[in-house]
């Protein structure tokens, strides 16, 4: 009896190893295709959110400072990522700061934000996204995400009615919940620059 359940242990053994032997190598096969996928959707977004620019470099930030002062200012947000966006002459034009928006309908919504030296906003592009089809997913469609371009404001504010302002966003119908997250993702990525990166990077 005791050696039948040894010899079963061992089986069992071995059959984990393997396993996990397999789970991790298929793990190493696919980490790498997984991380060049990811990383070439966020240059395609750093360059919708500022064409103009010839390249990027990683701005170096504190996130636990930044996390502190999106939520002083009343936002759930995340700020994930700043790059600073370069001319030809690696001169900085401005920075896309990359927001992670928790309280979208169906959960987080992650999208990099455009925003010129002078505070201009040039407009988002989503890089991840799981609301409802036909209603918070229109957040990536033009009639929506237009209303964010070109934009030097403190911060939007989602309406239901024809915007009279430049800082109000008509929300989307059926879906003024994702139409706010947008717009406080937004308004993450403005308090940021306003305290930090106006005038300079402190």
């Amino acid at each position: 009896m005791n050696k039948r359940i040894v010899h079963d242990a061992l089986i069992l053994t071995a059959f984990t190893l393997v396993l996990g032997f397999i789970l991790a190598l298929v793990q190493g096969i696919t980490a790498e295709p997984i991380d060049k996928a990811n990383k070439a959707a966020a240059q395609k977004a750093y360059q919708a959110v500022f064409s103009d620019a010839k390249s990027f470099e990683k701005y170096d930030y504190d996130a636990d400072e930044a996390d502190k002062l999106v939520s002083d200012a009343g936002y759930k947000d995340t700020i994930d990522d700043i790059e600073t966006a370069l001319d030809s002459n690696k001169e900085a034009l401005g920075y896309v700061i990359t927001v992670t928006a928790k309280d979208g309908s169906q959960g987080s919504i992650t999208f990099s934000v455009g925003i010129k030296n002078d505070g201009t906003v040039n407009g988002y592009s989503i890089t991840s996204i799981s609301e409802t089809p036909g209603l918070g997913m229109k957040a990536e469609e033009a009639d929506f995400y237009k209303q964010f371009e070109n934009k030097k404001v403190d911060k939007f504010d989602v309406v239901k009615t024809t915007p009279s302002k430049d800082d109000e966003i008509e929300a989307i119908t059926g879906s003024t919940i994702t139409s706010k997250a947008m717009a406080n993702g937004c308004n993450a990525a403005i308090t940021y620059f306003q305290n930090k990166l106006q005038g300079g990077a402190n």
